[in-house]
């Protein structure tokens, strides 16, 4: 059964969930001054923020989402990891050092740190707020979909226990107990998922379908109708009813011969197998009558080496259609772009001592992000011909597939994912509450805090921030999660990147630059967004040739606009004070 709970998932999880907890209490001693809270006092080991960066980093998009989209549509979800792993030479070759010297707690103070400018520190805060809240959607997304066959449990009491446990974690400790618990999680995320690949590799390929392929696949057609409830060959089926077969080997190269296995393989030879097989996967259509819209899925025969080239999911790869492509670029320039301006990734550069060790930070957390993207291809391909994938969920692509090993290793899994959740959206949600407390009540707004009234604010603040990120868990749970981490890398390359990369490298940069290329990069890359294709599709249920945007990923567009807009108001605006070395 692939929704199946067991005690010994349920126990595992809870120990990592309550040690979590139990961590983040310990250290909530060490938060007590608003610099402890907000930036544990810069004094973080180098080592530690490094591998927290991928502990940060290495969200609920990197391991369900690009598993997921593996797992489905071959080569074209690793795409994403490529763009995520890119987009760190910005940030180590532009960022790093220079955003240590600049700012003391949060993005806007890096953007305002020679100007003093209450339109910079506002600018900036609404900024960090709308990514965070967009980059939050799809954690909250990942955590319900890992609720649902871990414990039972709906999407919605997910949802909810990731916003209950994440406010706990930042309100007892703020960022000490957040380094730490991505420090645990990512440490674990890496291992684990390396433990993964070589049991994916000790295994092989196997024929897990009938000797003659789609004639012997049951069931045949899945549907889900819109209140949820799933036929199988048009018959009623709960949600715990067996899907298997759902991706799988239905022939094997042919130097196997009538093996219906391989025995295990090396990581190339894994590959070069993969690539002479036939596969099936599921095919998801879309069909309107008198109840609604159905959704319909049905298996697929592919060969192996069409999954392993581009043009499955990203369809501007195998298409001569200008707006696919256009498509398809706007979304890698984001991605490269979108890392250094992510406002969580930004403040863990405040947790160290120095420019110096700042760098070093971001050298240990590629080297762990790039590992860890490297095996994400195989937990993806291991997905897809494991027999054990929801067609109706991308998202549970990689626990599955450990469950198809042993419930214990599902179990184990699902709690490091579930801590993935919780450390990202842990991060997310301390920079959103110094944008509030910091940014938006002390600089903004005037009203000068003491450092205990200053938490309290940011307390708060973290609160308001886990309510609205449940609510949103909630509305878009359809949503595979790293599509929608591809807006909040829009809006965040769209309008904090331009500012950041002028204000280090252009000595003509104004303060009234800087507030336009902000506030207009933020509002078109949001404005593009809500009214691209997919969004008509997927959020307003309109058809996608009623959106009039070419092309539904904006950062080709706002990107180039935010630097543009700085460039020009900078240039007809007098300068504001000499630069600061």
């Amino acid at each position: 059964m692939i929704h199946q709970t067991s005690p010994m998932a349920v126990a595992i999880f809870a120990s990592f969930v309550l040690g979590v907890l139990a961590l983040s209490f310990w250290l909530g001693r060490r938060g007590q001054s608003a610099s402890g809270y907000y930036a544990a006092h810069g004094q973080i080991h180098w080592f530690v923020n490094g591998i927290a960066f991928a502990g940060d980093y290495l969200s609920a998009a990197s391991f369900l989402g690009i598993c997921g989209m593996i797992a489905f549509s071959g080569y074209d979800g690793f795409l994403y990891s490529i763009g995520f792993l890119a987009g760190w030479i910005v940030a180590l070759f532009v960022i790093a050092e220079p955003i240590k010297s600049l700012g003391k707690f949060t993005f806007a103070d890096a953007l305002d740190s020679r100007f003093n400018s209450r339109g910079i520190k506002l600018a900036a805060a609404i900024s960090t707020l709308v990514v965070s809240v967009f980059y939050l959607i799809p954690q909250m997304v990942g955590a319900g979909s890992l609720i649902q066959p871990l414990l039972g449990l709906p999407h919605e009491a997910g949802v909810i226990l990731v916003g209950v446990t994440v406010t706990l974690i930042v309100v007892t400790a703020g960022m000490v107990s957040t380094t730490w618990v991505q420090f645990i999680k990512g440490s674990l995320l890496v291992l684990f998922c390396g433990v993964l690949t070589l049991l994916i590799l000790g295994r092989g390929l196997a024929v897990n379908a009938g000797r003659d392929g789609l004639e012997d696949l049951a069931p045949q057609l899945l549907t889900v109708r819109p209140d949820g409830t799933r036929l199988v060959d048009r018959q009623p089926q709960s949600r715990d009813h067996d899907l298997r077969p759902v991706g799988t080997i239905v022939r094997l190269p042919e130097r196997f011969g009538a093996a219906r296995e391989t025995g295990p393989l090396g990581p190339v030879a894994y590959l070069a197998a993969l690539e002479d097989s036939t596969i099936v996967t599921w095919e998801a259509a879309k069909r309107t009558d008198a109840e609604g819209t159905h959704t319909t899925y049905t298996p697929t025969e592919r060969r192996g080496a069409d999954l392993l080239k581009p043009g499955v999911f990203f369809k501007g790869l195998s298409t001569s259609r200008l707006g696919d492509r256009l498509d398809f670029a706007s979304l890698m320039l984001a991605l490269f772009c979108g890392t250094a301006s992510l406002p969580h990734i930004l403040i863990r550069y405040y947790t160290v001592k120095d420019a110096y060790a700042a760098r070093k930070s971001t050298v240990v957390g590629i080297a762990a992000i790039g590992v860890f993207y490297i095996l994400t291809l195989y937990l993806g391909l291991g997905a897809m011909t494991s027999g054990a994938l929801d067609p109706t969920d991308t998202n549970m692509a990689a626990p599955l597939l450990a469950k198809s090993f042993s419930n214990t290793l599902f179990a184990v899994i699902s709690a490091i994912a579930f801590t993935t959740v919780l450390g990202t959206v842990s991060g997310l949600i301390m920079a959103g509450s110094g944008a509030v407390a910091h940014d938006l009540v002390e600089n903004v707004f005037g009203m000068h805090m003491t450092d205990h009234e200053k938490i309290r604010c940011g307390k708060l603040a973290a609160v308001g921030l886990g309510i609205v990120a449940m609510a949103l868990g909630i509305v878009f749970r359809r949503f595979n999660v790293s599509f929608l981490v591809g807006w909040a890398f829009n809006i965040a390359a769209s309008a904090n990147l331009p500012a950041l990369v002028m204000l280090l490298f252009w000595p003509r940069t104004t303060r009234q630059g800087i507030i336009a290329a902000v506030t207009i990069g933020m509002v078109a890359s949001l404005g593009w967004i809500l009214f691209s294709a997919d969004t008509f599709e997927k959020v307003y249920g309109l058809a996608r040739d009623r959106s009039p945007m070419p092309f539904s990923q904006p950062g080709l567009v706002t990107i180039p606009l935010g630097f543009l807009v700085l460039v020009v108001v900078s240039l007809l605006t007098p300068p504001s004070a000499p630069p600061r070395r």
